[in-house]
């Protein structure tokens, strides 16, 4: 069962409530074999006993910021209002790279500066950033695990009752990944889910009606309202709940038919553009 804010004696959310949000998410690529994710609880435990911890996902692939990028930001904003995020896809641990906290309207991240928190900005109505000050994290911290050492106990004080302004200095600049869709048309697949579907970095409101996507030299044109609705075998795209265009297959995997990954070409055709079309 989860819990409403509570008072909490000498502190606040970081969101200027006085209020204690008790909730923290986890995201990372550290899967669930190791120890990691465990540890990473038991930090937050030995520093917000009363915090509810809840796991976006632990299965972002290896070192892929992009796709922590857009699991984070599909997930966040269906949590209370001053949930604390701590994210931790981080192939440039014990390197230069900064660690920062967010702001991003009623909900803080932390998160390393690599531009793992870039689409959870882009839609937010107001976005502060500070750099994390080791001094919230664990003593002789190591220079390998940084999820353990540093992003979770700073999440914990958070949750806490850490004003985020006490987290750290603002930072002057921060890391952001770039554009998804660039000029011409051109985009690409942003995330393979576990049914094979492609999502697109194709947003759905102000989709051409008429336009189809090419991925690999085939051309995608029939739109469906729903999967049941599809023809059988034949991919065809449709608005999905990320609010992007998805590419899918009814009871089958877009991603095989097409032989497709993340980071993959789309691009924008017009009706009776060339290329092989399929569902036309």
């Amino acid at each position: 069962m989860s819990r409403g804010p509570a008072k909490v004696s000498g502190g606040g959310t970081g969101l200027g409530s006085g209020l204690c949000p008790r909730v923290l998410t986890l995201t990372t690529d550290f899967g669930t074999r190791d120890h990691y994710v465990g540890t990473m609880k038991g930090v937050v435990a030995g520093i917000c006993p009363i915090a509810t911890v809840v796991d976006i996902t632990h299965e972002v692939p290896a070192f892929d910021i992009a796709e922590g990028a857009f699991a984070i930001a599909q997930a966040f904003r269906y949590f209370p209002d001053g949930t604390v995020h701590v994210v931790v896809v981080d192939p440039g641990v014990g390197s230069s790279r900064r660690a920062i906290g967010m702001r991003a309207g009623a909900h803080s991240f932390i998160a390393p500066d690599n531009g793992v928190l870039t689409h959870v900005a882009e839609g937010a109505d107001s976005v502060e950033v500070r750099r994390i000050a080791w001094r919230h994290g664990l003593q002789m911290p190591s220079r390998t695990f940084h999820g353990r050492d540093l992003f979770a106990p700073a999440g914990a004080r958070l949750v806490a009752g850490l004003t985020f302004a006490e987290i750290g200095p603002e930072a002057d600049a921060w890391v952001r990944l770039p554009p998804a869709v660039a000029a011409g048309g051109v985009g690409q697949v942003l995330h393979v889910d576990i049914f094979g579907n492609l999502v697109t970095s194709f947003r759905s409101k102000g989709f051409p009606a008429e336009a189809g996507l090419e991925v690999g030299g085939e051309v995608i044109a029939t739109r469906s309202k729903s999967y049941a609705s599809m023809p059988d075998g034949l991919p065809c795209l449709i608005d999905g709940s990320s609010g992007y265009v998805e590419i899918a297959v009814n009871q089958g995997s877009a991603a095989e038919f097409l032989g497709a990954t993340a980071g993959e070409r789309v691009g924008l055709t017009e009706p009776g553009a060339g290329g092989s079309a399929l569902g036309a």
